[in-house]
């Protein structure tokens, strides 16, 4: 099967998200890849309606450099006329024109819905045009069936199906970003901030940036307060409180609850100086976050590839995201289950509200709860916890330590933190930890310290500050060095009894290569900072002759970080009309083709036609505040361990000790394709690379095919193969480059 002959188009329709361009390129390349026709409709629904030079073919350059921009270059619009029976005729019209069959829409379930609506009247619409003599009968019969994909655009991630909806990440960049900027407002005047984030009928944006920041409050449509809330509202008192709000947030009754409302409760009941911050239509604005990047270009290919594969009886589809997988989702049953939310909240059925937008949302709002507001401290468990980071620092380390101390201490644990990762075990730099951890969420590094000290040499002094500070169990927040550590710990309980405890690891490295997990926390963070080098380095180049840039990112002997900044860069290098190259190489990738090579190579044979340029972007990636996954992630991380490890501790409690010796007490936690899993470190022995510090196997080479066909063009098209881009040869390191 190939694309040759056929003729496809995309347009964006609804509110514009970011990584809508992201999107439009995926599909643009990947239809001229396998050999079709692509055109590009201008102006959403409107350009459809409208025809003319609103559709217009596309070639391999029409989506060169659009994959940072903001918003959509084909523009969208609100359209009444598609609304009614004579402008879908007149869209059906301008489509069989152009001979295309085969229709990618990106937008919201209206907009979605809408293409459906348009592909299940397509042939009595082809049979009108035939009737009023604007087609002939011939054309119909080639043209009698309509394809449609959808992509989720919205920055709602209000779509019941899919886990992330393209331009969500992003606007929750944007919301992080001014809470941030807040936060020193905040502390340094001693003000609460009520923070209104958009959110008309979903309160995710609101709940996830309330998890990601430690908001004190949270009002969300899904669920409203109780009846009476206003007297039972609390704040901490400390200098730093902050209250965020949907725009959509309603009372028990279906009353709104507005910021300004809310601003006047807290200064009249609390007396507290506040002030109200609406952050409106900035959280649509600004650049892709490097999620929504590979996410739409993900999404992207996979709707051209569902549109080759349908046949007149294949149901109209969209593709969403579950786990870090592309899948094909039944269009009208998502929109459907959508719809029963907004009805669940119209019943006053609020809890059927929460599930129904899936476990990932409730799942978020049970933490939240838990978190949100310090807990009576339950009776002594006699048990104690050890927190400790191992490894280089990583964004979201601070936001696993918070949540997993709280929750401790709130279960009645004594906890410890431990300085300086096993060197500071060994040293005995441990103190009693409380609950003052507010405010770490944000914070960037490690605060606690942290050194990639292995235990073997020190396995003596550890167990002696385990023994003087009665430990019962530790928690290991870091990267290889504390999956080795732990490993290490592990292999020797059989000469101490003492390290006969639950120990659970948290993978937190930007290099993302702790085995046992698909994502390790400041991955993301990585990325994002590696990929807004990348764009300032490209901007740099404007108005100059052409260059290309050598980048160097970290990563050891794993290339996760490069290949997804890559992704986030798609570039074509040198040609005619292409001022700037871009090459992508991971620091430790090859023992020859180093960086300095690489640039004395384009260096020798720019001949003048080009230059070159090498940035090392270093340090630069493990620095910065956390971006809301790494902080989100770090809390539900920390959270999850800690009730792992007190189930262990009470299963091991015998004869007034901990005793834990089986395998399943020494653990990776992980998340693999969406399940948060405690993996053994025994287990993960054989499928680990000590060598070069990584797992044998990684998901994330499934992206390099992926890469190549978007980023490098080719005017001999090989038959497409269903299953092609999942096919994947592994290798161990690489140059990511070929841009």
């Amino acid at each position: 099967m190939t694309g040759a002959g056929r003729a496809m188009a995309v347009l964006t329709s609804g509110g514009d998200a970011q990584g809508m361009n992201a999107a439009v390129r995926a599909v643009t390349r990947m239809g001229i890849y396998v050999g079709a026709k692509v055109y590009l409709i201008y102006e959403g629904y409107q350009g459809l309606v409208d025809g003319g030079d609103n559709i217009k073919l596309a070639h391999w350059q029409s989506v060169t450099n659009i994959i940072q921009q903001g918003g959509t270059v084909i523009g969208s619009a609100r359209c009444k006329a598609f609304t009614t029976r004579e402008g879908r005729l007149a869209a059906a019209f301008n489509l069989v024109k152009k001979g295309i069959t085969n229709l990618c829409v990106c937008g919201g379930d209206g907009s979605l819905t809408g293409a459906n609506i348009f592909r299940s009247e397509w042939s009595s619409l082809l049979d009108e045009l035939v009737q009023k003599g604007r087609i002939t009968d011939t054309l119909a019969r080639q043209h009698g069936h309509l394809n449609i994909v959808g992509l989720v655009g919205s920055i709602d991630n209000d779509f019941c199906g899919t886990d992330m909806t393209i331009g969500a990440d992003s606007a929750l960049h944007r919301i992080m970003e001014i809470i941030d900027a807040i936060m020193t407002t905040a502390q340094s005047h001693q003000r609460t901030f009520v923070l209104e984030v958009m959110g008309r009928h979903c309160g995710y944006l609101a709940l996830v940036s309330a998890l990601a920041s430690g908001a004190d409050w949270l009002l969300i449509p899904e669920a409203p307060p109780q009846e009476g809330w206003e007297d039972c509202i609390r704040i901490t008192g400390s200098r730093l409180n902050i209250i965020i709000i949907a725009e959509g947030a309603i009372d028990r009754n279906g009353k709104p609850i507005t910021s300004t409302y809310v601003k006047d409760l807290v200064v009249q009941r609390l007396g507290y100086d506040t002030r109200v911050t609406v952050l409106g239509h900035v959280q649509r604005g600004g650049t892709p976050s490097a999620f929504d990047r590979v996410l739409s270009s993900k999404l992207g290919m996979e709707a051209v590839i569902a549109l080759l594969e349908a046949t007149p009886d294949t149901p109209a589809c969209a593709i969403g995201l579950s786990g870090n997988r592309a899948v094909r989702l039944p269009l009208m049953e998502c929109v459907e289950m959508t719809k029963l939310v907004q009805t669940a909240m119209n019943e006053k059925r609020f809890d059927e509200a929460v599930k129904l937008r899936g476990g990932s949302f409730e799942n978020n709002w049970n933490i939240y709860k838990l978190l949100a507001f310090e807990k009576p401290i339950q009776s002594g468990s006699n048990f104690s916890l050890a927190i400790l980071n191992v490894g280089a620092p990583a964004a979201g380390m601070n936001a696993a330590v918070r949540s997993a101390a709280r929750l401790a201490l709130a279960q009645g644990h004594k906890v410890y933190a431990v300085q300086d990762g096993f060197q500071g075990l060994a040293n005995g730099e441990v103190r009693a930890s409380t609950t003052h951890v507010a405010g770490w969420t944000g914070q960037g590094g490690s605060l606690l310290g942290t050194k990639r000290t292995l235990p073997n040499k020190h396995m003596e002094k550890i167990v002696e500050t385990i023994i003087k500070f009665n430990i019962s169990a530790l928690l290991v927040i870091g990267g290889f060095e504390g999956y080795a550590g732990v490993l290490q710990l592990f292999e020797a309980r059989s000469h101490y009894d003492e390290l006969c405890i639950p120990m659970c690891v948290i993978p937190a490295t930007i290099s993302n290569n702790v085995p046992g997990t698909d994502f390790s926390l400041g991955a993301d963070t990585a990325v994002n900072a590696a990929m807004e080098g990348c764009d300032k380095i490209k901007q740099s180049a404007s108005g100059t002759k052409r260059r290309v840039f050598v980048v160097e990112t970290m990563g050891g002997f794993c290339g996760y970080l490069a290949t997804c900044t890559a992704f986030c860069h798609f570039n074509d290098l040198m040609k005619k009309d292409v001022q700037r190259g871009l090459v992508l190489r991971n620091e430790n990738c090859h023992e020859n083709y180093t960086t300095d090579f690489i640039h004395r190579l384009y260096s020798s044979e720019g001949k003048g036609i080009f230059d070159c340029r090498v940035n090392v972007l270093g340090h630069l990636q493990q620095g910065g505040a956390p971006s809301p996954f790494d902080r989100n992630f770090g809390t539900k991380l920390g959270v999850k361990a800690t009730q792992w490890i007190s189930e262990r501790l009470t299963e091991n409690f015998r004869q007034g000790r901990v005793i834990a010796n089986s395998p399943d007490t020494a653990c990776v936690l992980g998340l693999n394709r969406k399940v948060i899993s405690f993996i053994p470190v025994t287990e993960l022995k054989d499928v680990t690379d000590f060598e070069h510090r990584m797992p044998k196997v990684q998901w994330w080479f499934n992206l390099r095919p992926m890469l190549k066909m978007l980023a490098k063009y080719q005017t001999s098209f090989c038959e497409y193969v269903p299953g092609e881009i999942e096919h994947v040869t592994r290798r161990s390191i690489s140059i990511d480059s070929g841009f």
